[in-house]
């Protein structure tokens, strides 16, 4: 009650903006926890900084190479351009090598992708092989992909996976034989399943597992009726030989172009010593006039 108010209770003192926020505060519970601190996340790395390989100073050598015999470099530059290659660490040091010269088959070089049997490539899209009333065959160095669809309807598909590039490592092949037969031959060393089944038919798949767990892995489906259908490894044939004649191969060709490229050194040194013998005869000349 207010004194000079007679007793009698007075209105109420509205609170001030600085009690209100107070109060405010107080009912707002409290976060005692502290934010999660997020980890950066990793640089991706530049095409341009990606480390060269062997297989990609050989293309580059061989883009060079060419340029030489088609005039477009003389001994000189090509000597030059030819130690800048075998120096070169990464793609970024490579591409100014070539940059003023046309690619090999009409387009520019890029990162190896497929110089071992087994590796990281970019993915081939399926592959269908249909024989009706006729033969389909699929043989030699090529790039399996990972899904082949093979139809023979009174007909043979013959699928050879013995001297092929595997970019990822499972392959499924789904077979459908109607009257007709697929073959499939696959290296020794790679892991071979089937999940099929014959109808009045032969479905035989000789399944093994690789003793290696990164072996390539290939997956037999489907179904024969009155037809035959038969999945097995090709005896001496290993992917393991495949990659050594790779690595072989590699190695002679860099030994060849180091040939080629001291021989070019040699002519370019022969070159320069003519040269100067001839600028020296000229001198010799041209004294003896001025003597005489």
């Amino acid at each position: 009650m207010d004194a000079d108010n007679g007793g009698r209770p007075g209105p109420e003192t509205p609170p001030g903006p600085l009690q209100e926020q107070d109060r405010l505060q107080e009912r707002k519970p409290l976060n005692m926890t502290k934010p999660a601190a997020r980890a950066p996340a990793p640089p991706a790395v530049a095409e341009r900084d990606i480390r060269a390989s062997d297989a990609d100073r050989d293309r580059i050598a061989e883009i060079l190479r060419e340029a030489l015999a088609e005039g477009r470099l003389d001994p000189e530059e090509h000597a030059e351009r030819i130690d800048a290659v075998y120096r070169a660490k990464t793609m970024g040091e490579l591409e100014p090598v070539v940059r003023d010269l046309p690619a090999a088959g009409g387009s520019r070089p890029q990162p190896d992708q497929g110089g071992s049997a087994h590796g990281p490539a970019a993915p081939a899209p399926d592959q269908n092989l249909v024989a009706i009333f006729s033969a389909a065959l699929r043989k030699g160095r090529w790039q399996a992909p990972a899904r082949i669809n093979a139809v023979a309807i009174f007909g043979s598909v013959e699928i050879d996976l013995t001297e092929a590039v595997f970019p990822q490592q499972q392959i499924q092949i789904n077979v459908t034989a109607i009257f007709g037969s697929v073959e499939i031959r696959v290296p020794e060393n790679i892991t071979l399943r089937s999940s099929g089944s014959g109808i009045l038919g032969s479905f035989e798949v000789e399944t093994r597992e690789a003793g290696d767990s990164d072996a390539p892995q290939v997956h037999v489906n489907g179904y024969a009726v009155l037809g035959s259908v038969e999945a097995k490894p090709k005896r001496g044939a290993w992917i393991r030989d495949l990659r050594d004649r790779l690595r072989e191969g590699h190695r002679e060709l860099r030994r060849q172009v180091w040939e080629d490229h001291q021989q070019l050194r040699q002519e370019q040194r022969d070159w320069h010593e003519r040269h100067r013998a001839e600028r020296r005869e000229r001198r010799d000349r041209f004294r003896k006039g001025f003597d005489g």
